[in-house]
């Protein structure tokens, strides 16, 4: 998180304003430059994105003065323009960062600049309104990856209460950036890519699930017309939250254009007494000639965190599709038994382990295990499963609660609700007030029970419905605010106890993806569906923001079970290389040459993993939308492996050579099919020649020239391997 607390101020800056105050700042670090204007009294920010260089002071003070605007007909005699805390009491007309009121009066907010703390990369101003008896903090930031991080933080200084409305950052866009990328879904397909001009006026995506939700966007991008992942200056914004969220876009009339966003509180949801404050959220902005290199700062960002998992990720198998909530211990054991002889390093015992729960419509809450099932308790497949040289995890879904529970029955008044009658049902099952402080130590004490009789090394920490009419009970507050931050808070204090735990934020898939709970997690789920074919858009868009070594992705049942389609085993494989890599399968069904094949692949992305952990997401923009080629580069750019991904028949065959970008230019490399079986022959008439040749390239001849793919037939993929010669 944002500490400029820390920091060490700078001289001429510290705790100054008026005659000696600066009249801009220039933050600056890893290609990264803002610049803030701080003459006129509200501060605002001129430019964000490109290194301006060791720019003297003159000239980035003329900079801000050339981004003023001029008064216009028809338009206010004093201009206001987006300032860090924008409000329409300066003036500002576009979307305010800050609206708040006490009991419905008060409501115009007018924050002046009272003090200002900087060094060569950080910022923090302070703000006071006598008025309105409330003060702020603006608190700004350029990273080691070239990331801006912000957060606004507003405190009540009066008597009685102030209730904050909204609060929102915001980070401008270059006038030219005219195109939009966000997206959008839905439970089996999160963050589908939508595309569309940025008109004027304000295009406004909002989660009001309780968590981002599968139709949320993990990123809103503005860039150049037709930008691509390869090149096109492009800036996008991510608000690392796991509550309701508010993200958009505006261009106006004067000539400005920005990225925002906040947190959506509910009515009356943030109440400020005397000498309280709320911090909005961080807003997370990145910028790059293309989404390649945008997404690099996000990575770089995450890798750089103490907590970020670090060691090789473990090849795990999940055990939801093998048996579902059929819990059979000799069936149990028998894939235990399987996933070993294929390399698998962690076993995750799914849901249908406790109290009740014979299939979804009972059981949530009562955190025990099924004696009826377990008559010897979970030792029995926890102690073969470690005996095997595997890692034990379990599910759990803590922030949930079946009507149909010994829970709900003794505490009905621990569900979240704001009538007498239960919100509307989703998945036969109600969602816990975790802010209420029994069910928050109910929940804890018995996820803690658990982990200190078992050998539990990872949780799979569910959340299997939005948030629907959240308050506090019968006539109560919305509480969406406090069950986010009692998420968190339970999830710190049970790593903290528990030393080397994991925990993969799972949320009917993909529905909890958020900077804010993998500040705080070890991966995610990336999705429910496991189709490759559907994997291929949301994996490539889930990347824009996560680094692939958290994000779950498994080898799947060849008749795919959420879509219905057959998928080959190779590209199956393949699209699952790019993140942390699993099975969702019962191998105890496999053929002996099905699960010798599946063993290559399990071999092959514990050879790759390395290089996905530490190494940059690169994919080529190409012509054909049939064609899917994306790699990973290693940081030193001496190896890479790539990906060439067909998905639907393509017009030509064999189609036109395809580029391999992101390697060193002068570099010599070897290339070379790496995919397990090799390369499927049927679909071609001869074979592939540079396949069977000893193929050397310089890392420009294959980003400019390329080469040419395999014939495939649909659903089918290569592992290409490079390494310097």
């Amino acid at each position: 998180m944002l500490h400029l607390e820390d920091a060490v101020s700078h001289p001429a800056y510290a705790d100054s304003v008026g005659p000696s105050a600066p009249d801009a700042v220039h933050l600056r670090r890893a290609g990264t430059s803002v610049v803030v204007d701080l003459a006129g009294g509200e501060p605002v920010i001129a430019h964000w994105g490109e290194d301006l260089g060791d720019a003297s002071h003159e000239t980035i003070v003329s900079l801000a003065t050339a981004s003023r605007l001029q008064r216009v007909s028809g338009g206010l005699d004093e201009t206001a323009r987006l300032g860090v805390v924008a409000t329409a009491a300066a003036g500002w007309l576009g979307t305010p960062m800050l609206e708040g009121h006490r009991d419905g009066e008060a409501v115009s907010a007018l924050l002046t600049l009272t003090g200002i703390q900087a060094t060569s990369d950080a910022l923090q101003l302070h703000f006071v309104d006598p008025e309105t008896e409330i003060s702020a903090r603006h608190e700004l930031r350029v990273t080691a990856s070239g990331l801006v991080r912000a957060r606004t933080t507003v405190r009540n200084d009066g008597a009685g209460v102030y209730t904050v409305q909204a609060l929102h950052t915001a980070l401008p866009l270059p006038w030219d950036s005219t195109e939009l990328l966000d997206t959008t879904g839905r439970h089996l397909r999160e963050r589908s890519a939508q595309r569309h001009e940025l008109t004027f006026g304000t295009h406004v995506r909002e989660s009001r699930r309780g968590r981002p939700g599968a139709d949320a966007t993990l990123l809103l991008a503005a860039g150049v017309p037709g930008f691509g992942f390869e090149r096109g200056r492009v800036h996008g914004i991510h608000l690392a939250w796991s509550g309701n969220s508010r993200v958009f876009a505006e261009r106006t009339s004067t000539g400005e254009s920005f990225l925002g966003a906040g947190e959506l509180y509910l009515p009356g949801e943030i109440r400020l007494g005397q000498g309280e404050e709320i911090s909005s959220p961080e807003l997370l902005g990145s910028w790059g000639d293309g989404l390649d290199e945008l997404s690099a700062r996000f990575h770089a960002e995450w890798r750089a965190r103490p907590q970020h998992p670090t060691r090789p990720r473990p090849i795990t198998l999940n055990t939801w599709e093998a048996v579902y909530f059929d819990h059979r211990l000799p069936k149990l054991i028998a894939l235990a038994d399987a996933a070993a002889e294929v390399g698998v390093e962690r076993y995750v015992l799914d849901d249908g382990w406790f109290r009740h729960r014979r299939d979804d419509t009972a059981g949530l809450g009562d955190w025990y295990v099924d004696d009826t099932v377990w008559p010897d308790g979970l030792h029995p497949i926890a102690d073969h499963v470690v005996a095997k040289g595997m890692e034990f995890g379990l599910w759990f879904e803590p922030e949930m609660v079946n009507p149909d529970s010994d829970l709900a029955r003794a505490h009905p008044e621990w569900i979240l609700r704001g009538r007498v009658g239960l919100p509307a049902s989703a998945r036969q099952q109600q969602v816990l007030n975790l802010a209420h402080p029994d069910a928050y130590d109910y929940i804890r004490t018995v996820i803690d029970d658990i982990l200190d009789e078992y050998p539990i090394s990872y949780i799979k920490w569910d959340h299997n419905r939005d948030l629907v009419d959240a308050a506090a009970g019968p006539g109560g507050a919305g509480q969406v605010h406090a069950q986010t931050l009692a998420v968190y808070r339970l999830i710190d204090e049970l790593k903290a106890a528990h030393p080397g735990l994991e925990i993969e934020s799972c949320a009917s898939g993909g529905a909890r993806v958020d900077l804010g709970i993998l500040d705080r997690t070890d991966r995610i789920w990336t999705s429910d569906c496991l189709d490759p074919v559907e994997r291929l858009e949301n994996q490539r868009h889930t990347a824009l923001v996560v680094p692939p070594e958290m994000m779950g992705m498994h080898l799947t049942t060849p008749h795919v079970h959420s879509t219905g389609r057959t998928v080959s085993l190779s590209m199956s494989g393949a699209v699952a290389l790019f993140g942390h890599f699993g099975i969702e399968w019962d191998v105890t069904t496999l053929s002996e040459a099905d699960a010798a094949e599946v063993a290559e692949w399990v071999a092959l992305a514990k050879r790759v993993r390395p290089l996905v952990a530490t190494g940059r997401i690169v994919n080529s923009d190409v012509a054909d939308p049939g064609l899917d080629v994306r790699g990973i580069v290693a940081a030193d750019a001496a190896s890479a492996f790539f990906t060439i991904t067909q998905s639907q028949t393509l017009i030509s065959s064999p189609t036109g050579r395809v580029r391999l970008p992101g390697l060193e230019d002068d570099r010599t490399y070897r290339v070379r099919v790496v995919t397990p079986g090799g390369i499927v022959s049927a679909p071609a008439q001869s074979p592939l020649e540079w396949a069977h040749h000893d193929t050397v390239l310089t890392g420009r001849q294959l980003a400019v020239v390329g080469l040419r793919p395999p014939v495939q037939n649909p659903q089918q993929s290569t592992v290409i391997e490079i390494a310097t010669a």
